[in-house]
């Protein structure tokens, strides 16, 4: 569960490395990110040959969560760290760099992000 604010890792090679969350997309005055949610945000550092630079806004999807989430069948989730990944646009969801760092959740195929899911490393 990810609040207002709080600095992500960025899993992707797009050039961004931090970035503040601003908003939770998907349902108004929603406040609380969680494994596979779209999410807006800033980027506050980022590589200087990268595609992003510190302060753009940017559109990505949680991957990667400290918070435990629960899956149907009864087990738990957890990630040692915050992270997301950077995509284009909200309609076709495909990520802006062509490889993904570290593992992701299987939440995210059940979302729609199956591109995503293809160029992780590891799926959990």
């Amino acid at each position: 569960m990810l609040q207002l604010r709080s600095i992500l890792k960025v899993a992707d090679n797009s050039g961004a490395q931090e970035v503040a969350l601003i908003s939770v997309l998907g349902q108004q005055n929603r406040k609380i990110a969680s494994l596979g949610n779209v999410i807006r945000g800033v980027v506050k550092k980022a590589d200087p040959n990268g595609l992003y630079r510190k302060g753009e806004l940017v559109f990505g999807v949680v991957v990667r969560t400290k918070k435990e989430k629960r899956r149907i069948d009864g087990s738990f989730i957890r990630f040692s760290d915050n992270a997301i990944v950077l995509i284009d646009n909200l309609k076709d969801k495909n990520p802006k760099g062509t490889r993904i760092f570290g593992p992701v959740g299987r939440e995210l195929k059940e979302k729609g992000f199956g591109k995503i899911v293809s160029l992780a490393e590891e799926v959990y």
